[in-house]
């Protein structure tokens, strides 16, 4: 028993130092750990610490997880960074440069010679370039006498009347059409042939489509008026030198056309133009037509006042004159009565219509300013024989 004993108090003694060197094998070699059975608590061994070196800061490497942070002392050119240069501070006119470039060499350029157009085109006769190479300027009151010069028929001076208005101002008064569409249509009518003698001038009666008939009182109302001034004895048919005789629209080629036209359309470079700045009628030769102003058949003239009758007897006398041929001409005397080729609608003063015409396309010297006054007259022959 006693052995027994002693032999279990043996093996508690041995215990520790079997432990003990158990775990001194398996803290040796791995050979030797693979070598002895695996006894008792399993404890893997450390791994020697591993040291980091500067692969870790190299840039553009990966930081691990148990790598704390740091920041490159190295930069990435590898040597001293270089901090970039200023911007020089750019001048107004340097970003305008910048921002539109070419153009802005350009506009003063085309600004230059707009300038030089404007400027050679206020100055220039409106035909100038025209499909009329000939030259032609508009007869009538606004600017030269007939294309087909002298030969003209003479007129019989009346006795003078007492009324001297010069200016060119169109009056107050009705409405009229501003603009139409340039365009014209016959009104229905013929008439026998007026005059002894001379050359038959045959002409139509036409108004420009789009106008208002309230104004002008209709197409029949002008053809009667238009046909009953030209039939008059007072009028160019007096000398027996030429007849004139109405046709209508079947008649082909009428030697002129009178026609009633809005001042738009009498404006135009190819009909009258609008050189003086004033509501006026002309003849236009390469048109075949008489252009009787609508703003003057409504409203007149200052110098014939009220007398709407005399002024329209003047209009259609004045601008049909120069389709037989006949110029402008001044005042022949103080208080005499003015000729019906004296520019009328502007005044009875020499002094004045020379001043109008005095300008590019104007009918320079055609009216002497020496200081004449006239009187207003519609006819070229106001006193007949035996009246």
């Amino acid at each position: 028993m006693d052995r027994l004993k002693q032999d279990a108090r043996a093996k508690d003694r041995r215990g520790p130092t079997a432990g003990s060197a158990r775990r001194s094998a398996s803290s040796g070699s791995g050979d030797a750990e693979a070598d002895s059975p695996r006894v008792g608590q399993y404890r893997p061994a450390r791994k020697p610490a591993q040291r980091v070196g500067e692969d870790r800061y190299r840039p553009g490497s990966r930081r691990t997880s148990a790598e704390p942070l740091a920041a490159a002392w190295k930069p990435k050119d590898g040597g001293s960074e270089k901090r970039p240069a200023p911007k020089k501070k750019q001048s107004p006119f340097g970003r305008f440069v910048k921002t539109y470039g070419w153009r802005v060499y350009a506009l003063p350029i085309l600004a230059v010679i707009t300038v030089l157009v404007a400027v050679n085109t206020a100055t220039s006769s409106p035909e100038a370039g025209t499909a009329g190479s000939s030259g032609e300027v508009a007869s009538g009151d606004t600017s030269s006498g007939a294309i087909d010069g002298g030969g003209g028929i003479p007129e019989n001076p009346a006795q003078p009347v007492n009324l001297n208005v010069p200016t060119a101002d169109l009056p107050a008064g009705g409405n009229f059409t501003q603009t139409g569409k340039g365009t014209w249509h016959v009104v229905p009518g013929s008439s026998d042939v007026v005059g002894k003698a001379g050359k038959l001038y045959t002409y139509t009666v036409e108004v420009e489509d789009g106008i208002d008939p309230a104004s002008y009182a209709g197409d029949d109302s002008f053809g009667t008026a238009v046909q009953g001034i030209l039939s008059d004895p007072r009028s160019w048919t007096w000398n027996g030198e030429i007849r004139l005789q109405r046709v209508d629209s079947s008649y082909p080629n009428p030697s002129f056309r009178v026609s009633l036209t809005t001042p738009d359309t009498t404006h135009r470079p190819d009909a009258c133009g609008f050189q003086i700045k004033f509501e006026a009628s002309c003849y236009r030769r390469s048109m075949g037509r008489v252009l009787i102003n609508l703003s003057r058949w409504v409203r007149g003239a200052k110098v014939y006042m009220s007398d709407m009758t005399g002024y329209r007897q003047y209009a259609i006398n004045h601008e049909v004159g120069h389709a037989l041929g006949n110029n402008h001409v001044g005042c022949p005397g103080n208080d005499q009565p003015a000729p019906v080729m004296m520019q009328q609608s502007f005044g009875v003063a020499d002094d004045y219509v020379a001043m109008l015409n005095n300008i590019p396309g104007g009918d320079k010297g055609k009216v002497a300013a020496d200081h004449r006054v006239c009187k207003p007259n519609a006819w070229p022959n106001p006193t007949p024989p035996g009246q």
